[in-house]
């Protein structure tokens, strides 16, 4: 990459990173790889999504509370607003196991002052590059061999795996191994967890191309050789591992001879850059800003230039850390053992804003990997309702960490446990991929029925009215001004089970009589209440009084992700609801809560709030130099939500879809009055192009089913007539 060749796809640095939090970040959604450090000691931290300590988390289960479901809704019905306090069996809190980094990979050349010094990532390939007059080295994660490729040209070098991280535990037990081979050498680190079973094992391979490679334990030492390539993988066990045998996949690898480099990034640029680059932005930025390094472009947060690099490095993170499982709390980045909130997937907001553009950015490959996350729990979930609740069906947790889903993370502050909103919440990104392509993914028509099949056992409660009554119920992380954590029909609760009871209906019309039950349930859930304030209120039951200063917006649901309340249909609702938004305080100024924020907003068709809202974050400090971002202001706490969930937030202030509604530029903010966005999925089955400047907005729609919609711009409403295969051009006058 050059800086006269510079695009927004991919950022640079004139300096080494120090620090583990600006490095470069590469991954495949199953390893990731942090390049990081300076030419005398170059260092590559290796992660995996499947690494996480254990910490008695591994054994735990869902409390068995259903014995006493019954007398604790008695006791919320009759007014004692503390009941569910002792809705417990007295466990203290239980964290899931926490993600951590495995090793690093150091290479170390003899000192010397090093001048040209570059470090580059670009975006379409996801390799990471550094030169200087010393040497050069690339680095990428295989998409198509699930291997991390070092390519390093230089004469001399020590090479050692290293496990000291900061927060590594003083008694995991660490082993050493290398041995020299005909293409060089073999080196092997194995873990174990203390006191534990549980270890896991990365092995590097290290082809030589000319010079002298010998042993310098625990590494080895090259010198006068033209160029190193290193292939390492990891993988978690239980007991031994042989390492030989491990390591037959990536000698497999490395026939090829000098080619052997470029023939691993061809194979696996056809798979990453295919998807990167289906969807892109541009925003007309001053090609002076596009060229900045990205520690000198966010320190200008009104620059539409950042906004494009931002959404690029954005949508380039969320596919390098989806795969095997969808970006937890880190992605599937860290370099310390002591991640914030275990690193885990927060399932109560964070996960679904990191992947909340997956859909509309068309990138299939995140929606399969939360998908993997959802399908290989469901087991787990049914357990969950059984234990808490006495009902069939299934309940999500509200953390996991990625290897059960089974619901023990809670405490009095946090009764998470009694949170019933999750599964709908969880599988409403694979009902948007449904109806973005057109198909119903029988796995999703499987597990809508099972939450359906929950609700017909939970919801036996009636008020005085004869409406149904959501008995406890859980608003998370927040409670009633007046009443503790656990009530009754928190709005994110009545929302989540009108949508699953709909839902699940109209992908079972072959079973009438359950899809007639599910609707008739639906039928018989209260309405939102409407607050003294004129807000939707986050409790629709009289007398519970909102707390408005909070990062989470759960109560908006119905708003964002969900289409029940909008400015269409419900004009009034959405009028409460941004009354509510108005309301609401930043509480932590934690990133998610901003951005959540800018996505009610952008639905509720108010720019200068999601303006607003993105400012606080760009002015903010949330973004390191690598363009990951924090979880608060001013970099503090490694955090995927801000990097992740962005581009949704700049897709939604310019495109919104139903699969009977397009709206056109709802939310568009001052500081974006002109550009281009390229290859956007809208629900209704088709994609779309869209350019605008201040006098006009021209949409091509290049439609894959036959359908009329409804479309809406700043003019009005609309219906429009697509025919599948035709294209649609829109010209649309001054905004």
């Amino acid at each position: 990459m050059t800086t006269t060749a510079y695009t927004p796809h991919g950022t640079w640095e004139p300096a080494p990173a120090a620090r583990w939090e600006d490095a470069f970040l590469s991954g495949n959604g199953r390893h990731g790889a942090m390049v990081f450090g300076d030419p005398n000691d170059d260092r590559v931290i290796v992660t995996h999504h499947t690494l996480v300590r254990p910490n008695g988390g591994e054994h735990a289960k869902p409390p068995r509370l259903a014995d006493r479901l019954a007398s604790l809704q008695d006791r919320l019905l009759a007014g004692e607003v503390t009941a569910a306090e002792g809705f417990t069996d007295g466990r203290e809190l239980q964290w899931v196991q926490h993600f951590h980094p495995a090793f690093q990979v150091r290479l170390r050349r003899p000192a010397g002052e090093w001048r040209g010094y570059r470090r580059s990532v670009d975006f379409r390939t996801g390799v990471v590059e550094v030169v200087h007059e010393g040497g050069r080295s690339r680095v990428f994660v295989s998409r198509a061999d699930d291997v991390i490729v070092q390519h390093v040209m230089g004469p001399d070098l020590d090479i050692t795996l290293d496990h000291r991280l900061p927060g590594a535990p003083d008694g995991l037990a660490v082993g050493h191994g290398s041995v020299l081979t005909a293409e060089g050498a073999l080196l092997t680190l194995r873990a174990r967890y203390p006191d534990s079973d549980r270890a896991y094992t990365g092995v590097t391979i290290v082809a030589v191309r000319g010079g002298r490679t010998e042993l310098a334990p625990p590494g080895i030492r090259v010198t006068g050789a033209e160029s190193a390539l290193l292939l390492t993988r990891v993988v978690r066990h239980t007991g031994e591992l042989d390492a030989v045998a491990f390591s037959h996949a990536l000698r497999a690898l490395l026939p090829g001879g000098p080619d052997a480099y470029i023939r691993l990034l061809d194979s696996h640029t056809a798979l990453h850059r295919t998807a990167y680059e289906r969807v892109a932005l541009d925003l007309g930025a001053d090609p002076a800003e596009r060229v900045l390094p990205g520690s000198e472009l966010i320190r200008r947060p009104d620059s539409p230039a950042l906004l494009e690099r931002l959404f690029a490095a954005g949508r380039y993170h969320l596919l390098s850390s989806a795969g095997m499982l969808p970006p937890r709390l880190v992605g599937l980045w860290t370099g310390d053992w002591n991640t914030a909130w275990a690193g885990a997937f927060t399932n109560d907001a964070n996960l679904n804003l990191q992947t909340a553009s997956a859909a509309a950015a068309a990138l299939p490959e995140v929606t399969e990997a939360h998908a993997a996350l959802i399908h290989g729990q469901l087991a787990d979930w049914r357990e969950n309702a059984r234990a808490i609740f006495g009902a069939r069906g299934v309940v999500a947790p509200p953390h996991s960490d990625g290897e059960t889903g089974l619901t023990y993370h809670f405490s009095r502050e946090y009764p998470l446990h009694l949170w019933t909103a999750g599964a709908d919440w969880l599988l409403k990104p694979l009902v948007d991929h449904d109806e973005t392509s057109g198909t119903r993914d029988p796995r999703t028509a499987a597990v809508l029925a099972e939450i359906a099949l929950f609700y017909e056992d939970f919801l036996t409660r009636t008020d005085a009215e004869g409406q149904l009554v959501v008995v406890p119920s859980y608003s998370p992380e927040n409670r009633p001004a007046n009443a503790s954590w656990g009530a009754i029909n928190a709005a994110m609760d009545l929302s989540a089970a009108r949508h699953a009871l709909l839902t699940a209906a109209e992908y079972h019309p072959d079973q009438p009589e359950g899809a007639n039950r599910w609707r008739a349930l639906a039928d018989r859930l209260p309405p939102h209440r409407v607050n003294a304030d004129g807000a939707l209120a986050e409790w629709a039951w009289p007398g519970l009084d909102d707390t408005y200063d909070h990062r989470h917006l759960s109560q908006l649901y119905g708003v964002w992700p969900l289409d029940e309340i909008n400015p269409y249909d419900t004009p009034d609702l959405a009028a409460a609801a941004h009354r509510a938004l108005e309301l609401r305080g930043s509480e932590n100024d934690s990133a998610h809560g901003h951005l959540h924020h800018a996505l009610v907003a952008a639905r509720l068709r108010d720019g200068e709030r999601v303006a607003h809202a993105l400012g606080e974050v760009l002015q903010g400090d949330f973004f390191h130099a690598s363009l990951m971002s924090a979880h608060y202001p001013n970099r503090d706490v490694y955090n995927a939500d801000a990097a992740h969930t962005l581009p949704a937030v700049l897709l939604e202030m310019l495109v919104q879809s139903t699969p009977d509604r397009l709206v056109l530029l709802p939310a568009l903010p001052a500081m974006c009055p002109a550009g281009r966005l390229r290859g956007v999925r809208a629900r209704f089955g088709a994609e779309l192009d869209l350019t605008w400047t201040p006098q006009q907005a021209t949409a091509v729609i290049r439609p894959t089913r036959t359908r009329r919609i409804e479309l809406r711009t700043s003019a009005g409403a609309e219906p429009l007539d697509l025919v599948a295969g035709e294209d649609r051009v829109l010209t649309l006058g001054p905004r």
